[in-house]
C-alpha cells in the first residue's frame, strides 16, 4: 500500500511518472458488456488471498511440527518478505497498472528478453501448479465421494475439477470475480472457525517444545521456513491482472497487501490454534491436522468430513483465480509479440485462448500422471515450478531497484525514498530465499525449462523482425 511523504513536492520525480493507463484498445471486441466488470478492492483481494491460500494449509501445521513452535516464528519472517514483495507489487503497479504484473515491469526495465523470460516462467508455474492443484482437490474429493479406488475415475474427476473454474473462466470477468469472492468467504469460514475458535480450547500443554534436532533455533527456523516459503506464492494475483482492476493505480497495491496480510493471518492463527488444541506428538504423525483440531475443540468425528470440504472449495477458488492469471500474462506478451498473437485474443474480458491453451496442458499433465502410475516425474515437475515462480519476482524486484537507482535524487522525496529501497530489498532478499528453498534439483530442472523458453524467444522475435 504506498503511503506518500509527508514534506511537499513541486512535481513528480522522473521515476515516479506513471505510465499512461490501459486504454480502450487493450479490451478488444467482446471485452465490454453484461459478462464483463472490472475488479473491485474487495474482489482483487479475494483473488490474492484465494491465489495465496490454496490446500496445503490444511497440511502445514502437521509439516512444521517436528521442528517444534519455533516455527511460528519461521511464519512472522517469512510474512515479513511476502508483505514487502506485496508492497513492491504495489509500488510497481501504481507506476504502470497494466495487465501482466511481473511480465510488463521487467519488460520496461531491462527489454524484451527479460520480459519474455519472466512471462514464460510464470506462464510454466502457473499450468503446471493447475494440474497438481486437481490432483491434491481429488484426495479431498475422494473422503467426500469415494473417487480414488479407481485409476481412471479419479482422473476424470481431476479433469472436472479442472475444466469447471476454466468454464467460470470462459463466461467472463463478471463470473470470475463472482466465483473468486464467494469461494473466498467460503474457505475462509472454516479456517476462521478453527483459526479463532481453537484459541478458546488453547491448551498450553500441547504445544511441545520450543524447537526440536541439533541445529538450534536458527536451524529449525530456516529448516520449517523452507516447508513454509511457497505457501505465499500468489501475491501478485492483483498485478498480473492490474488491467481489469478499477482504478488499479490505487487498488492493486491495496488488494495485494490485505490480501497476503489476510492470508498470513490466517497462517499463523490456524497453526496456532492447530498446536494448541492437538497434542505435539499426534500432531507430528497427523495427516489431518485441521480435522484433528476439530475433533478435540468439538467432539465427534465429523472434523474430517468438515475439513475436507472446506479444502475442496479452497482448491477450486483457487483453480479459478490461478487459472485467470495463466492467461493474463500470456496475453501481456502477445500483445508485444512475444508470444503466439493468438494469446491475445479476448473475449468477455478474459483471454479465453490462453484459458483454453493451459488448461489442456494441464489436463495432458493431469492424464500423464494418472497413465503413469506414478507421481515420480510429476513431483518433480511441481517441484520445478517453485523454482520458476521465483523468476518474475526477481526481475519485477530488481525492477524496482533499477527504478529507486536511477531516478533523480534532488526531485524526490527522501524519506520515501530510503523505505522503498528498503522494502525492495527486504523483498529481493525474500525472492532469493525462495530460490534456495526450492533445492538445487529443481534449480537445475527449472533452468532447462528456460532455455527452452529461449528457444521461443528467438522464433518469436525474428518472425516479428520478419513481418517488421
Amino acid at each position: 500500500m504506498h503511503v506518500t511523504g509527508t514534506a511537499p513536492q513541486p512535481a513528480p520525480a522522473p521515476q515516479e511518472t506513471a505510465a499512461p493507463a490501459p486504454t480502450p484498445a487493450e479490451d478488444p471486441a467482446g471485452g465490454t458488456g453484461r459478462h464483463t466488470r472490472r475488479f473491485g478492492l474487495p474482489v482483487a483481494t479475494a483473488l490474492v488471498m484465494g491465489n495465496i491460500i490454496g490446500g496445503g494449509i490444511f497440511l502445514l501445521p502437521a509439516s512444521v511440527a517436528p521442528y517444534g513452535t519455533v516455527s511460528l516464528l519461521a511464519f512472522g519472517v517469512l510474512t515479513v518478505g511476502a508483505i514487502a514483495l506485496a508492497l513492491v507489487f504495489g509500488r510497481l503497479a501504481q507506476r504502470d497498472p497494466r495487465t501482466g504484473g511481473p511480465y510488463v515491469y521487467a519488460r520496461e526495465a531491462f527489454g524484451d528478453f527479460a520480459g519474455f523470460l519472466a512471462a514464460w516462467a510464470y506462464w510454466i508455474t502457473t499450468w503446471v501448479s493447475n494440474a497438481a492443484l486437481a490432483v491434491a482437490a481429488v484426495g479431498y474429493l475422494d473422503v467426500l465421494i469415494p473417487v480414488d479406488d479407481h485409476r481412471w475415475t479419479a482422473c476424470l474427476a481431476a479433469l472436472a475439477i479442472q475444466w469447471l473454474p476454466a468454464l467460470a473462466n470462459f463466461a467472463g470477468t463478471r463470473y470470475v470475480g463472482a466465483v473468486q469472492l464467494v469461494s473466498t468467504v467460503l474457505k475462509l469460514a472454516p479456517l476462521l472457525l478453527v483459526a479463532v475458535g481453537g484459541l478458546f480450547f488453547f491448551d498450553p500443554d500441547n504445544l511441545g517444545p520450543f524447537h526440536t534436532g541439533e541445529g538450534g533455533v536458527v536451524g529449525a527456523v530456516s529448516a520449517s521456513a523452507a516447508l513454509l516459503l511457497f505457501s505465499y506464492l500468489g501475491v501478485e494475483s492483483a498485478a498480473v491482472s492490474a488491467g481489469e482492476v478499477d482504478n488499479p493505480r490505487r487498488n492493486v497495491g491495496r488488494a495485494t497487501v490485505i490480501g497476503t496480510a489476510g492470508a498470513a493471518l490466517v497462517y499463523l492463527l490456524g497453526t496456532l490454534s492447530v498446536f494448541g488444541t492437538v497434542a505435539h506428538d499426534r500432531l507430528v504423525e497427523s495427516s489431518a491436522p485441521f480435522s484433528d483440531a476439530v475433533d478435540a475443540m468439538f467432539g465427534g468425528g465429523w472434523g474430517g468430513w468438515a475439513v475436507a470440504l472446506a479444502a475442496l472449495v479452497s482448491m477450486t477458488g483457487c483453480l479459478n483465480g490461478w487459472t485467470l492469471l495463466s492467461a493474463q500474462t500470456p496475453y501481456a506478451a502477445a500483445r508485444d509479440g512475444l508470444f503466439p498473437a493468438a494469446f491475445a485474443r479476448r473475449r468477455r474480458g478474459v483471454p479465453t485462448v490462453g484459458v483454453g491453451v493451459t488448461v489442456v496442458l494441464a489436463s495432458l499433465l493431469t492424464v500423464y500422471n494418472y497413465t503413469a502410475g506414478s507421481a515420480k516425474v510429476f513431483d518433480v515437475l511441481v517441484l520445478v515450478t517453485t523454482f520458476t515462480a521465483t523468476v518474475p519476482y526477481l526481475l519485477a524486484t530488481a525492477a524496482q531497484l533499477r527504478h529507486l537507482v536511477a531516478g533523480r535524487g534532488d526531485l524526490v522525496d527522501r524519506a520515501r525514498l530510503v523505505r522503498d529501497a528498503v522494502v525492495a530489498a527486504v523483498a529481493a532478499a525474500f525472492s532469493m530465499w525462495l530460490v534456495a528453498g526450492a533445492g538445487y534439483a529443481a534449480v537445475y530442472q527449472g533452468v532447462l525449462f528456460l532455455f527452452a523458453g529461449v528457444l521461443v524467444y528467438a522464433v518469436m522475435t525474428g518472425r516479428r523482425q520478419r513481418a517488421a
